[in-house]
């Protein structure tokens, strides 16, 4: 199953007009941004568990990166409310799910196959109630690197109402709207649309009258093909 692999291209996906896609599991719902693969895939999704919903326990072959956008997710490691940064780094297990139901941004086979660190970054006090609460900066922009290697760095960024941010994404970049919106080249990003730009771009976006909090991840594009292939081996 190929969604959005195309590399090449510049692509926006807002995530909140697509219909919520079953899994295998009961209660688990997806929202698909790009895939590469089957069931096993080098894939970008948006996740929701219904309340008392959980999966099976897995290891993760290639690795699991998620941000909790809703709720609270759980597994045996502890509960992880709305804001906070999880990397469950390859041939990590655990058996994900949520009593009170969640919605979360995940990523999977796309680490580095020898990584295996462990990273948790917790919520802000204020992120549990981000999407109703967000107070931007008063003016600029302010980030918060998540995490960083030589493959790529992940980052929180707030805007002020009606600022401009501009980053080089020479090497790729994508974009999650956490709170609020932006606009970048002809168009509007909302609460949880995606944008992906090409090896060679340039970002230019620009917040909205409230302000914007956007999780950006930069560096990462040119290492796709050797994901891919790693995703294609297990078969």
């Amino acid at each position: 199953m190929n969604i959005n692999a195309d590399f090449s291209q510049r692509v926006v996906v807002h995530s909140q007009q697509q219909p919520w896609v079953a899994s295998p599991m009961p209660g688990v719902d997806r929202r698909p941004l790009d895939r590469m693969g089957d069931e096993v895939a080098r894939a970008t999704t948006i996740v929701r568990y219904a309340p008392g919903s959980e999966f099976s326990p897995h290891v993760h072959t290639g690795g699991e990166e998620f941000i909790v956008l809703e709720g609270v997710f759980q597994d045996q490691h502890g509960d992880f409310p709305a804001g906070s940064y999880i990397r469950n780094p390859p041939q990590s297990s655990h058996k994900p799910g949520s009593d009170e139901g969640c919605v979360i941004f995940v990523k999977l086979w796309q680490f580095n196959l020898d990584d295996r660190l462990h990273v948790n970054v917790p919520a802000r006090a204020d992120d549990a109630a981000a999407s109703s609460e967000f107070t931007p900066p008063a003016t600029g922009a302010i980030s918060k690197v998540l995490y960083h290697d030589e493959y790529e760095v992940v980052s929180v960024y707030e805007l002020a109402p009606n600022s401009m941010l501009e980053l080089d994404a020479i090497k790729g970049l994508e974009a999650l709207v956490l709170t609020g919106e932006i606009s970048e080249g002809h168009d509007t990003l909302e609460k949880h649309s995606w944008l992906r730009l090409p090896v060679g771009s340039q970002f230019k976006a620009k917040a909205g009258k409230t302000g914007a909090r956007v999780w950006i991840k930069t560096e990462h594009l040119p290492f796709v093909d050797e994901q891919i292939a790693r995703v294609q081996n297990t078969k």
